[in-house]
């Protein structure tokens, strides 16, 4: 996942939150200016494949990577909890990927996205990266949840796919953010095998606007 030449062997830590036991795997920058706290949606971890691709290039442009996993995802639960108790564990991480003390942007895929949005403002996040975020549940985009990410209180961007069925990025609204559209992706970013843009490059695509949004934060 990391090369020796720019970031530090990844290791792993299990953090005590009000909500259980969270744990971090740390992808460590050699001479890192910021810190991305990403964690996973509700039904999947941190082996999703955009999570995965960032830890693996970020730490080679200065960005240390701290890949959280919710307390229900490390007992073993199979289905995540009511979002306030989301909250509850990620509030619980935030001073471990605070403690290098260096600017700490707040990431997410899908629930973790919204997770990252909600709780900003409070933890003094410096940015957030909202992946995937499912603005309406499938089929049902009356039940908007545009106000948690109009909400967040910084700079913010969202990658989404060109199919993901919890909102593609013309239904987006409005609004202070940066939107980087995967072509054919899904809520987890697969394209099928006939698109025009193969999975790699749709990788390359998420990895390569990050990089690049992360260097306008410091």
């Amino acid at each position: 996942m990391t090369s020796s030449a720019t970031s530090d062997v990844t290791s792993s830590e299990i953090i005590e939150t009000d909500a259980g036991d969270a744990r971090i795997t740390w992808c460590k920058a050699k001479k890192a200016r910021l810190v991305l706290a990403v964690s996973h949606g509700a039904g999947g971890g941190i082996e999703a494949r955009d999570l995965q691709a960032l830890a693996a290039v970020l730490p080679a442009h200065g960005v240390t990577v701290a890949l959280v996993e919710q307390p229900w995802r490390v007992a073993g639960k199979k289905v995540a909890p009511a979002p306030k108790t989301l909250d509850v564990g990620w509030r619980g991480i935030w001073a471990a990927v605070a403690k290098p003390g260096l600017p700490v942007v707040s990431g997410g895929r899908s629930a973790g996205a919204r997770v990252a949005c909600r709780t900003a403002t409070e933890l003094g996040a410096a940015a957030v990266l909202a992946l995937s975020f499912p603005l309406h549940p499938p089929g049902r985009p009356e039940r908007s949840r545009a106000d948690e990410l109009l909400g967040s209180g910084v700079p913010t961007l969202v990658v989404q796919g060109g199919n993901d069925p919890f909102g593609k990025p013309a239904e987006f609204p409005e609004g202070d953010f940066e939107l980087v559209e995967v072509p054919y992706g899904d809520h987890g970013f697969a394209v099928p095998k006939r698109a025009e843009t193969g999975q790699d490059r749709a990788l390359e695509i998420i990895t390569g606007h990050v990089v690049e949004w992360t260097r306008t934060l410091g």
